[in-house]
């Protein structure tokens, strides 16, 4: 796997020893259109099979021990891509969302949508609300499926209602308060970039970008960008 390594930035405390796997992981995928036009399918069965790697590799983040994974699914500088696309992905949200209940409540997974309800169509609210309700209940590993999610809209909702003096006050305004910061950032398809993603939680993260298109990333991708975390050292600003 060709990775491309960024910047590591201060965090709040040290790492584990070598080798420990992250608590808290992000997955930004990109490279669905590319992949579906190199193998001669149509846009929307390039988001349909990346839609099938995300629970995919939800499902292998839970059984490799990872406390919280977040899943980059729509932003919300999405909107400005061709109507018929956007219809479709949220055709696709509402009627697939119910396979990761099946994939993942099983395993403990609980899963909570990141992000903004406003302008997502009903279908879409529905099946996130069922997502939610079907797995309240389990504390293996935390999903949170970012939809309708921009990092700076975010700080922005939150600071309308802001009247404390720090973070932790600050923190419980966010979309999702118990999302802890993210230790590692993992993005697929070659672009160098976090696109507006986990603003906040990202202060602190190990940023790792891949080549594979995302339908490409496998559980073997997975795990070898996962051990690159575990090669790391993290100063997190000390010595």
């Amino acid at each position: 796997m060709k990775t491309v390594v960024g910047h590591i930035a201060k965090g709040r405390t040290k790492s584990g020893p070598p080798g420990q796997l992250p608590r808290t992981v992000a997955l930004i995928p990109d490279g669905n259109a590319r992949w579906a036009d190199l193998n001669g399918l149509t846009t929307i069965q390039g988001h349909l099979a990346g839609l099938a790697v995300g629970i995919a590799r939800a499902r292998d983040a839970c059984e490799l021990g990872i406390e919280q994974l977040s899943l980059f699914g729509f932003s919300a500088e999405n909107w400005t891509r061709p109507a018929a696309e956007v219809d479709d992905l949220m055709n696709l949200f509402a009627t697939h969302f119910p396979c990761a209940v099946e994939a993942l409540a099983p395993l403990g997974v609980r899963i909570c949508h990141l992000g903004s309800r406003s302008g997502l169509p009903e279908p879409v609210l529905d099946a996130l609300d069922d997502l939610a309700s079907a797995t309240a209940h389990n504390t293996r590993m935390t999903l949170f499926v970012a939809l309708n999610y921009g990092g700076r809209q975010e700080l922005l909702d939150a600071a309308k209602y802001y009247t404390g003096s720090g973070e932790e006050e600050f923190w419980q305004l966010l979309n999702a308060p118990e999302m802890l910061d993210l230790d590692f950032i993992i993005r697929t398809g070659g672009e160098h970039r976090l696109s507006n993603g986990f603003t906040w939680h990202s202060s602190y993260s190990e940023l790792l970008f891949v080549d594979e298109l995302w339908p490409d990333f496998s559980r073997d991708c997975f795990e070898l960008a996962l051990a690159q975390f575990g090669r790391r050292v993290r100063t997190m600003g000390g010595r």
